[in-house]
């Protein structure tokens, strides 16, 4: 797709291109950005997009409108009152998920205004998250009688459990502040210097060997899992394999020759 690809306002999920970094933007701003199936079906082609798109080197996801993510669409969840139907949304919404962490790329939520339950799930899938200081992050759906049970697995892997269970059974609203102490998110703009933030972050990362930060983040995933045995195991392969990438070694030779390194991607 070309740099700064022209889409229609009416698309749901819009996406433009800057050397290398792709925004994709969930556009519902009337419905609050609900990850409606529809919703969810276009990030998921967006992300099978991108997964093969190799000159991609970071991605960003923010949303229109008055708030970040609303969650699932209630209404949408309401017309079909059926167990198979619920099993299929939330196993749709599950694999977006698990898409973004799965993405070679660092993936960063661009958020401001509300993100709550599937939403607030949303921000924690991503590797890195930028709030604006109004933004605010809620698991509320105990409000309705349904304990957010999937927004819990991406929430309890960011936060502290006491933290996690505590958002979980009260519903309540965390602020921005809040969130980065919890780990939800990693830094706080004014609303105003979003947008900056959020760039600096990119240029920031797009700075990097994209060798290394492809790397990183598939090493980063799988050794969470690991005992610390295995995960010393597998990192020194990791890092083996690393250090015969073109880019190790210019970056080397860049550092003792004390000049700025010049990265091939290989």
């Amino acid at each position: 797709m070309s740099a700064q690809q022209a889409v229609s306002s009416t698309d749901i999920l819009l996406r433009d291109e800057r050397s290398g970094v792709v925004t994709l933007t969930l556009n519902r701003p009337s419905q609050f950005n609900a990850l409606s199936e529809e919703m969810l079906s276009a990030l998921q082609d967006a992300l099978n997009d991108l997964r093969q798109d190799e000159a991609v080197r970071c991605v960003v996801l923010a949303a229109s409108g008055r708030a970040f993510c609303a969650g699932h669409d209630l209404k949408q969840m309401r017309a079909n009152p059926r167990q198979e139907y619920y099993q299929a949304l939330f196993a749709q919404c599950s694999r977006v998920m698990q898409g973004i962490v799965d993405l070679p790329v660092p993936v960063i939520a661009r958020v401001h205004g509300m993100a709550t339950a599937a939403g607030c799930q949303l921000v924690a899938s991503c590797d890195l998250a930028v709030a604006a200081e109004s933004a605010t992050f809620a698991v509320s759906g105990i409000n309705v009688g349904l304990f957010c049970s999937t927004p819990a697995v991406a929430l309890s892997r960011n936060v502290s459990p006491k933290h996690a269970f505590d958002m979980l059974v009260t519903g309540r609203f965390v602020s921005s502040a809040e969130a980065l102490s919890f780990g939800l998110v990693n830094r706080v703009a004014p609303d105003a210097g979003l947008d900056e933030a959020v760039a600096a972050l990119t240029a920031d990362i797009c700075a990097k060997s994209p060798v290394a930060i492809r790397t990183g983040k598939a090493m980063f995933g799988r050794q969470r899992s690991m005992s610390l045995e295995e995960a010393y195991a597998y990192a020194g392969d990791v890092m083996a394999c690393n250090m015969m990438a073109e880019d190790a070694g210019e970056g080397i030779d860049a550092f003792i020759e004390k000049r700025k390194p010049v990265w091939k991607g290989r």
